[in-house]
This record gives C-alpha cells, sequence and structure tokens, in this order.
C-alpha cells in the first residue's frame, strides 16, 4: 500500500509542517523499531515512554515523514516534519486515511460500558452472522474477521490496529463489525475518525479507577463515545442504569431505549429462569433462550434492539435469539459428576460479581449452597479489593480468596486488602488459599449434590499473569481435570 503525504495529512490539524509534502508513503507506524524507508512515523507520548526520544532513530532508518506534538532540536533536511496538537488523535485520524476510512464501507456498531461489553459485541456478531451477513468483531476475547479468528491483547486495541482490522474486514467482504469500546480508549482517541452506525450503553459501575482516579471520569470517558457518534446513528442505552439518560445528552444520534423495570423502545421481562437458561418475553413476545440471569436479559434485550435498528426483521431476529450461546468463560456452567454445578465467570468488579451471584441464589432459591472462589487482580483499582469480598461474603455461604493476576504486587497483599472488607461474622466462612488450582479444588470438595460452584475472576483467560510474565492457567480447564477425577 502506498499513498502520497499530502493526501494524508490533509486528514489531520497541522500547525506546522517543516519539509516538502510531496512524497510517497509506504507504511505508517508508531513503533520506532518497525521505522524504514518510506514510513511515516508517529511520536507518542504514552504514559511510560514518550516516543519523541526515537525521532533520531526513524530518521536514521530512513522514514520520510514524522509526525510529533514538538519538534526536534536538530532537523534533518530530508523529512518532512509536521507539528500537531496532539499525536495520539492525529494517529486515529491518519490511520482512518491510511485504510482508506474503512468504517464508513462497514455498519459498525460500538458497545460501551462496565459489565456486558464482550457477550454484546460477540452476540451481536453471532447475530449477523446467523442472518447470512458477513461480519467482524474486536473484543476482549477475540479479534475476528469474517471467521478467522486472532487473539486479543486489550479490549480496545490501538487505531493502527483498530482500522487495519476494519479494512480485513472490508477486503473479506464483511457487511458489519462490532467493537468493544472501553473507557480507556475513549480518552486516548482511539475511536476518532470512526463512523459508528450505532452505539449501546450497558451499564455503569466501579472499574478502572486506578487510570480515570474518579467515577466522574470515567463517567465521562463512556459518554464521549455518544457524543462522537454521527446523526445518522443510533444510541441505544440501558434506561435501567441512572447513567443511560447521561450518556446521550449531547449526541447527535437518534436515542433508543431498552429496560426490565420502565417503558421502552425494547422492552423485556423474565418469566422462568434456571441453570441452564430462560423464558423471557421481548416486546411482548415469549422466546426460550440458553442464557441465565437478569444481566444476561440486559445483554439480550440490547443485542434484541441493536439487531431491529440494523434493519433486521423483527421475527427471524427473535427466532435466532433462541439459537445464541453463551460466550466463553461468561456465566458458563460444568456439571460435576458428583451432582454439583460449576460456573466460571469473568466477574472482576463489585457490581459484576453482584450480578453473579444474584442470579444464582435466584435459580437455587435456597436448595443448595453457593461457594464462591474469586480473587483481585495485581496493579488495579485497590478500592474495589474489600468491596468484592464483601459481596462475595454476603451472598455466599462458603468463600475462597484466591488469586487472580496479581502481576507486579505480592498476592497476600492483594489478599490482605480484600480482607479488610470482611465483618467479624463473615470470617469463618471465608478461606484464604492463594494457589488458585487449590483454591478451586477445596471448593470443589466442599460442594454436595446440588450447590454451585462460583469461579470468578478470569473467565475466558487461560493465563495466570505474576511479574510480568503469563503461565499458562485456565479455571476451566482446572474444573475439567477435578471432574474427570471424580469419575
Amino acid at each position: 500500500m502506498e499513498k502520497q503525504l499530502k493526501d494524508l495529512i490533509a486528514a489531520i490539524d497541522a500547525k506546522r509542517v517543516v519539509g516538502s509534502l510531496d512524497k510517497r508513503i509506504v507504511e505508517v507506524t508508531n513503533d520506532s523499531r518497525q521505522a524504514r524507508e518510506g514510513s511515516l512515523f508517529i511520536a507518542v507520548r504514552g504514559a511510560v515512554v514518550d516516543a519523541h526520544q526515537f525521532i533520531p532513530a526513524v530518521v536514521a532508518a530512513g522514514a520520510a515523514a514524522v509526525v510529533c506534538e514538538e519538534l526536534p532540536a536538530t532537523l534533518d533536511e530530508a523529512v518532512t516534519y509536521v507539528q500537531v496538537p496532539n499525536s495520539t488523535q492525529a494517529e486515529a485520524l491518519l490511520a482512518d486515511a491510511w485504510y482508506d476510512h474503512p468504517s464508513s464501507q462497514l455498519k459498525l456498531v460500538g458497545v460501551t460500558g462496565t459489565n456486558g461489553k464482550t457477550t454484546t459485541a460477540t452476540l451481536l456478531y453471532e447475530m449477523a452472522r446467523l442472518m447470512g451477513y458477513k461480519a467482524g468483531l474486536l473484543s476482549t476475547v477475540k479479534n475476528v474477521v469474517d471467521r478467522t479468528e486472532y487473539p486479543a491483547k486489550q479490549t480496545t486495541p490501538g487505531s493502527l490496529e483498530i482500522n487495519r482490522f476494519l479494512h480485513e474486514m472490508v477486503q473479506a467482504g464483511c457487511d458489519y463489525a462490532f467493537m468493544e469500546v472501553s473507557s480507556h480508549a475513549c480518552v486516548q482517541y482511539r475511536i476518532d475518525g470512526l463512523h459508528f452506525a450505532g452505539g449501546i450503553f450497558t451499564n455503569l459501575t466501579r472499574d478502572h479507577l486506578d487510570f480515570h482516579k474518579t467515577v466522574e471520569n470515567y463517567i465521562k470517558a463512556k459518554k464521549r463515545f455518544f457524543d462522537l457518534l454521527p446523526p445518522d446513528a443510533f444510541a441505544l442505552v440501558n434506561a435501567d442504569d441512572k447513567q443511560g439518560s447521561v450518556m446521550v445528552q449531547n449526541t447527535k444520534a437518534r436515542s433508543y431505549t431498552y429496560s426490565l423495570r420502565a417503558m421502552a423502545d425494547f422492552k423485556g421481562r423474565v418469566i422462568e429462569d434456571r441453570l441452564d437458561g430462560m423464558t423471557v418475553n421481548f416486546n411482548g413476545q415469549e422466546l426460550e433462550v440458553r442464557f441465565t440471569g437478569r444481566f444476561n436479559v440486559y445483554n439480550l434485550l440490547s443485542v434484541y434492539g441493536a439487531s431491529v435498528l440494523l434493519g433486521f426483521p423483527k421475527d427471524e431476529v427473535l427466532v435466532k435469539m433462541s439459537l445464541l450461546v453463551p460466550v466463553a468463560g461468561r456465566f458458563q456452567t460444568m456439571t460435576s459428576p458428583r451432582g454439583y454445578t460449576a460456573v466460571v465467570d469473568y466477574a472482576h468488579t463489585p457490581d459484576a460479581l453482584v450480578n453473579v451471584l444474584s442470579t444464582i441464589a435466584e435459580v437455587l432459591n435456597g436448595k443448595g449452597r453457593i461457594i464462591t472462589v474469586c480473587g483481585a487482580g495485581g496493579n488495579r483499582d485497590k478500592g474495589k479489593r474489600p468491596m468484592m469480598a464483601a459481596e462475595a461474603a454476603r451472598r455466599s455461604d462458603q468463600v475462597i480468596l484466591t488469586s487472580d493476576n496479581p502481576r507486579f504486587e505480592d498476592p497476600e497483599a492483594i489478599l490482605a486488602d480484600m480482607e479488610a472488607g470482611l465483618t467479624p461474622d463473615d470470617r469463618p466462612r471465608v478461606l484464604k488459599i492463594t494457589d488458585r488450582a487449590s483454591a478451586i479444588a477445596t471448593a470443589c470438595q466442599l460442594a454436595k449434590p446440588g450447590d454451585v460452584v462460583l469461579v470468578a475472576g478470569k473467565g475466558h483467560e487461560n493465563y495466570q499473569e505474576v511479574k510480568g510474565v503469563k503461565h499458562h492457567f485456565d479455571d476451566r480447564e482446572v474444573l475439567q481435570h477435578i471432574f474427570d477425577n471424580e469419575k
């Protein structure tokens, strides 16, 4: 792929240009190690590293142009320097231009919120495929171009990667694309330049305060996504969340609501809830789905609403809803040969844990015990640790606190933070087993027929990150090994 520098630079707000714009660009990159002859290098100021320091190295490698916020002291006559107010935002707009505006050639729908993003985006991808269309997906679990899967490194990739994937989707003949939009991506300009056909807001509870610092900043980050939506897009928000109306205060998009409690464009109701599925009513139509829990009804209702707003026939959408299956690691149930049920769920916030535990309690209706295995990630929001332990203890018969992804923190210190949320009455029902595999095994040993063992926090993840190293670890594999030995 090649483009003229003047055509690319037309997409951004350049404060100053030093050098000729009549140049051929063969690559756009923010990685100095990839710079070569004919490259356009974008010097981004990261949280840890400021790429401006690498400008001399990319110039030496033969880069044709450099986009930066601050011009270097020494300028090379063979290089064109483009000074911009914000390199990160410029990167998003340049990525869109470099890949020929791929989001405008697809019907792109973004999903934001604290919980439910992965499930909602993935089910919309599956719905589009069931409707006979080719589609793409950018999610926490995986990135998919039509049917080709790629591992996901983060919830929302960087701008260049997003646009590269969208470009590949266009090349593969995809009609639709669905992506999770994280709060980080909103404030780091990763979604700037993208043309969305629709946006969905799931809910908002405490999360990522290690990054955003305050709940107000977190709310503003999510809201920015809806502020950027164009007039021809739809904005579908959860009316039962108090932040739902806040999200669309300044949006230019057409606003719609979904709800289980109030009047809404898309209204849902739970008729019967079971561990293996539910009977629900959507806009007056009764249907069976393979999901469990009120929180999943919200996810499914948003999928139903977005599908209708995308123009899929209502009756056909309802039929296809019954074919959808849970996303890996999202309330994924496994049955033990001894007669108890294990639930693996990604719940890693207090609210998500409450949702899962409440669902299990409603289904059990006092006819079995709940044994919860949970931890908290290292180098993340410490404030939620005691809250998670408190909710687990309040809603479980037995709790085992264990290691999650300690990262660079001492696992024992993380568990001590969690224990601070326990009352004296809680403590006799709480065990502390740092080794996660041993904690899961202990929970299974304690379980009796009819009980439910909830293994929370990691869900789909197949690794455990310790001291910067990712070791293979999958909650589902550990449970299956235990079950195999029970036979």
